[in-house]
């Protein structure tokens, strides 16, 4: 079975909205568009991250496909990265989109748990999801990402589309790679690692008079 890869450039508060220029997702009155601008670096490696769609389908929600096909079909037929979006197979999930116009996309049918969990055991080459973070929580709660390629730049944002909204599925994830690149950024990769193990820090001990006195406050209602 193929893997479903989700790459997304994040800030250090977890969002993910607008990285690329100021213009790109303006929704919710967030201002900070472009927000990686100052953080290039030659030697980060957007292709093994999956970030270039290099050798793997796309799987791509409405609003970041949007953005994708009118720009990367108007770049340079020398741009490395316009060469591969464009040349890579889209899966598009949409509710409202009837018809695509840019080249190797269509829409996924039906339910999109469903769709893509098909994807996933069909021959082929990995599938990667790029942005499209309401894509991204719908297939996080239904167990279907396989890794996550997560970029986080020193940069506070305030507000803004998160990676990993309200109400995510609790899960355990295991730090597989990492790198920082000569600008700051941390390049991890995260692999599913089942339920979350939880337990005392420090080992089990009996509670405090305090601590009684503060769990029973608590279920009163208080703070």
């Amino acid at each position: 079975m193929r893997k479903l890869i989700a790459s997304t450039f994040v800030s250090l508060d977890g969002i993910m909205q607008a990285p690329g220029g100021p213009t790109e997702d303006p929704g919710g009155n967030f201002t900070q568009g472009g927000w990686l601008y100052a953080f290039g670096d030659p030697a980060m490696d957007i292709s093994a991250a999956g970030f270039d769609g290099k050798d793997r389908e796309l799987v791509l929600g409405r609003k970041t496909y949007q953005i994708f096909e009118a720009y990367w079909p108007y770049q340079q037929a020398d741009n490395p990265i316009a060469t591969t979006l464009n040349a890579a197979k889209k899966h598009v999930a949409s509710r409202t989109l009837q018809s695509l116009d840019w080249q190797n996309a269509s829409l996924l049918d039906g339910d999109v748990v469903t769709a893509i969990t098909a994807l996933k055991a069909q021959p082929g080459p990995d599938l990667q999801i790029i942005g499209s973070g309401n894509l991204i929580q719908t297939l996080q709660a239904a167990s279907l990402i396989d890794e996550y390629n997560v970029w986080v730049y020193p940069v506070v944002l305030g507000h803004g589309k998160r990676l990993f909204e309200y109400g995510a599925r609790p899960t355990a994830l295991r730090l597989v790679g990492s790198k920082v690149s000569g600008t700051g950024v941390l390049m991890s990769t995260y692999v599913p690692a089942g339920e979350i193990r939880s337990g005392p820090i420090g080992g089990e001990t009996e509670p405090s008079e305090k601590e009684l006195a503060r769990r029973a406050r608590i279920a009163a209602g208080g703070d």
